[in-house]
């Protein structure tokens, strides 16, 4: 069985106080929520004190991107190591990052190793433009944005996360059919890849405009794992009843 997992992606939002007035608000009640795992990704400049604020707590800390080298005259940029004593899990390849920051799939491929050398565990991102899904090009942008991707990924704990990137921000969710068929490719893509082992045991999210309204829909598939949501998890109400949620109707399948 695949733990599900929820992911709150805080993006470019909350100051140091905020953070901690959310994560204080949060915590009490998240950290008693059994049978899936939560995640919070704050800015960088917040997660020395989060991960202060979570600790004995069963709530893990992930960061929102990373830089490739461990060290050296890269201005601005945070490497593996810096963050390997702070969180569990970075997340990498979000399509903000490849639409305003230009990342290929030569860097992103470069950041999943980085990560995973230090022991971080990465959510790689993957998902198609509007245009490329009214194209019929779903599953060769996703098979191409998983080309670099090999077995020793699957097997140190990386996450997938499918993000249509035209329901990303915009509150046009994908259906949970949409949603269970794209995984489906790439559970599938995973298995001639990996093999079958490797396919079965990663887990794939679902993100995109997730809301307390939709998460059921998402969670109730079968190859969908849980979700990596946006401005819902910087509402602590919101973000609880996604966990729940997603909990409640895991333990049922």
């Amino acid at each position: 069985m695949r733990i599900p997992l929820i992911a709150g992606n805080w993006k470019m939002n909350t100051t140091l106080s905020e953070a901690v007035a959310l994560v204080s608000k949060m915590r009490p009640e998240l950290d008693q929520m059994e049978g899936v795992e939560k995640i919070i990704c704050p800015p960088f400049v917040s997660l020395a004190q989060i991960k202060e604020l979570l600790k004995g707590s069963s709530i893990k800390l992930g960061a929102q991107n990373l830089f490739f080298e461990e060290k050296g005259a890269y201005t601005g940029e945070v490497s593996p190591l810096m963050l390997a004593e702070l969180c569990q899990f970075v997340i990498i390849g979000h399509s903000e990052r490849r639409h305003y920051f230009n990342e290929s799939e030569e860097i992103i491929d470069k950041k999943v190793k980085a990560a995973l050398k230090v022991g971080l565990k990465p959510i790689l991102c993957v998902g198609e433009t509007l245009e490329e899904n009214e194209a019929g090009k779903t599953q060769e942008v996703l098979t191409r944005q998983l080309s670099s991707s090999a077995q020793v990924y699957y097997s140190s704990g990386l996450v997938l996360a499918y993000e249509p990137v035209w329901a990303i921000g915009t509150g046009r969710a994908a259906t949970g059919k949409q949603a269970d068929d794209s995984i489906g490719f790439i559970r599938r893509h995973v298995s001639k890849q990996c093999g079958k082992e490797a396919a079965q045991g990663v887990r794939i999210l679902y993100g995109g405009s997730v809301t307390v309204d939709n998460i059921a829909e998402f969670a109730s598939q079968p190859e969908i794992d849980g979700a990596l949501v946006g401005g819902a998890s910087l509402k602590a109400d919101q973000f609880l009843s996604i966990v729940r949620q997603t909990a409640e109707i895991k333990r049922l399948r």
